[in-house]
């Protein structure tokens, strides 16, 4: 829209540049705008918005860019074609064991998975440049609203009864006539009628020759409640970034073992864990002679750290939070934390180890000590001896460079490397790699891998009363998301604002008598046809016949 440079009106109001149409009688403030007979552009009722200002400064630079539609829906495509490309693979954030996403693309999907995972795909959804767009079009909301709901505001509030020729007959709904009689008891009467309508009438005072028609004005804030509704869900899904707001992620607790769940203070314990299969005579055919699991559960213990939370040499303290059996959809719920049955595992594993450290010089032995296979202390002393824990792996293996390394976090090849100081070592200690299964220290040769200590010292157990295995692993799946319930309240709001925006429409009926000569105008939003209908209907109850189609575009009673 073209701005002009003096804005006052001939009816006294001064009109803020940029405003098209007089904020107080209506009359068009553009030479243009005078000399056309076209239906006026009612949005916003004419009033100026900052966007829309000439000699604009940065600042209104930058408003001026978030506040265009344009813009808006350039940025929603853009984000949708962004989340449709973190669809192609999955995203590191789905798997539950560790894996070296670096390779793993690689490998898995050829040269395209290389390229989706250096070009970060692979972790579309919390990097910088998606949570970036996904601010730009929060920003663009929230600007929208304020550069068009503030002068929207003005206009409805600042509404006069008695509108300038121009406004009135060039409005896309208009009729005039000669009125015969009382013109202010004629207006009462047609007033009347459009009460009926539901309509809120509103006439000039003194002379009574102007009046004002409107309902369902409340509609008009139905697009801003939705936009409400969606920053809400905007910042709801931006607030999941904040340490400790969303978690997704898996744990697996040995029966009868407790473990720490990663990233919270909490701790969780499989005091049994219970499964029952199908027999069968429960299965079709082609499922018979198949494990197939009818039901599974854990019976589960919740802990929260008190004190000594985080201090590896110490055992912490806990404090049994609550108790739940964790079947399929029947999750231990707790403060927002929830864990979810997901998977199990029935092959044993072993769980923890007592074993003994014996001085092959003179014979004497020391012990046993406690050796978990997740979570050992870092030191353990043994009479004159200091073991210090310098590495712990869950699957050894030896890479292609002949270096250690683990498969995995499961303990199914576990191994543990020492530096021990003692009597006839050296005063630095010497390195000691102790396998606890017997197949991993005949696989890779572990009196051969120690060398000399080997012939010093040894750790060994003694008899399988000092071997912890558990029968079962129960998997669960962890989840925290605090940002729900705002996702919910943005969700709420948006589809109010839909459907008051899409079942309301704001209609308003303006008319004024002068000589007896009837001037009548009506806008709406949306839904014409009701509107018309609305002013035929109100002029035939005060006995003046019309075609409702005649009212369109300044049609005029024969």
């Amino acid at each position: 829209m073209l701005t002009v440079e003096n804005t006052k009106c001939e009816c006294g109001h001064q009109n803020a540049v940029g405003t098209v149409l007089c904020e107080s009688c209506g009359k068009p403030l553009l030479k243009d705008l005078q000399q056309s007979d076209t239906p006026l552009e009612m949005r916003y009722d004419g009033v100026a918005r900052r966007s829309q200002k000439s000699n604009q400064t940065v600042i209104d630079k930058i408003w001026s860019f978030f506040s265009s539609v344009k813009i808006a829906i350039y940025l929603i495509v853009i984000t949708f074609l962004t989340a449709m490309l973190g669809t192609i693979y999955p995203q590191e954030s789905t798997f539950i064991n560790n894996f070296d996403p670096s390779t793993y693309y690689e490998q898995t999907y050829g040269l395209p998975g290389k390229l989706y995972y250096m070009l970060g795909l692979s972790h579309t959804y919390e990097s910088w440049w998606f949570i970036g767009l996904l601010v730009m079009i929060g920003t663009s909301l929230v600007i929208c609203s304020l550069d068009r709901v503030l002068p929207l505001y003005r206009a409805l509030n600042k509404q006069q009864i008695r509108k300038h020729h121009q406004f009135i007959s060039r409005q896309k709904t208009v009729f005039a006539a000669d009125i015969g009689g009382d013109p202010k008891e004629w207006m009462t009467n047609f007033g009347t009628q459009l009460k009926r309508r539901g309509y809120k009438v509103h006439q000039e005072e003194g002379q009574g020759t102007a009046l004002l028609a409107e309902k369902n004005r409340f509609s008009r804030w139905g697009p801003y409640i939705n936009h409400i509704g969606l920053i809400l869900f905007l910042l709801a899904i931006l607030a999941r970034s904040i340490p400790g707001w969303q978690m997704d992620a898996y744990v697996s607790v040995p029966d009868g073992d407790t473990v720490k769940i990663a990233g919270t203070n909490y701790y969780i314990k499989s005091e049994k864990f219970i499964i029952e299969f199908y027999t069968d005579d429960e299965l079709p055919e082609q499922l018979q002679g198949k494990a197939r699991a009818k039901n599974y559960e854990t019976q589960a213990v919740l802990y929260a750290c008190v004190s000594v939370c985080n201090d590896p040499l110490k055992e912490p303290v806990l404090e049994e939070v609550k108790r739940h059996n964790i079947i399929v959809n029947h999750p231990l719920v707790y403060d927002g934390l929830k864990l979810y049955q997901f998977d199990f595992d029935l092959k044993p594993r072993l769980n923890a180890v007592n074993p003994i450290l014996e001085d092959k010089q003179s014979g004497e032995k020391y012990g046993p000590f406690y050796l978990p296979m997740k979570d050992s202390a870092l030191q353990h002393k043994l009479g004159p001896f200091t073991l210090d824990l310098y590495a712990n792996y869950m699957e050894f293996a030896l890479n292609s460079e002949g270096k250690p390394t683990t498969l995995s976090r499961e303990p199914n090849a576990p191994a543990f490397v020492f530096t021990v100081k003692g009597p006839g070592l050296k005063p630095e200690g010497e390195p000691y790699i102790y396998f606890p299964m017997q197949k991993d220290k005949v696989k890779f040769a572990q009196d051969t891998i120690n060398r000399e200590i080997a012939d010093k010292i040894q750790i060994r157990v003694d008899g399988m009363e000092n071997v912890d295995f558990s029968e079962a692993t129960t998997h669960l799946n962890v989840r925290v998301d605090k940002a729900l319930p705002y996702l919910w309240i943005g969700a709420v709001f948006s589809m109010l604002g839909l459907i008051m925006g899409s079942y309301w429409q704001h209609r308003r009926i303006w008319l004024r008598i002068d000589d007896g000569q009837l001037v009548l105008g009506a806008h709406t939003n949306k839904n014409w046809f009701g509107m018309r209908s609305d002013v035929a209907h109100a002029l035939k109850k005060v006995g003046i016949e019309i075609d409702p189609k005649t009212l369109d575009n300044g049609g005029k009673n024969a």
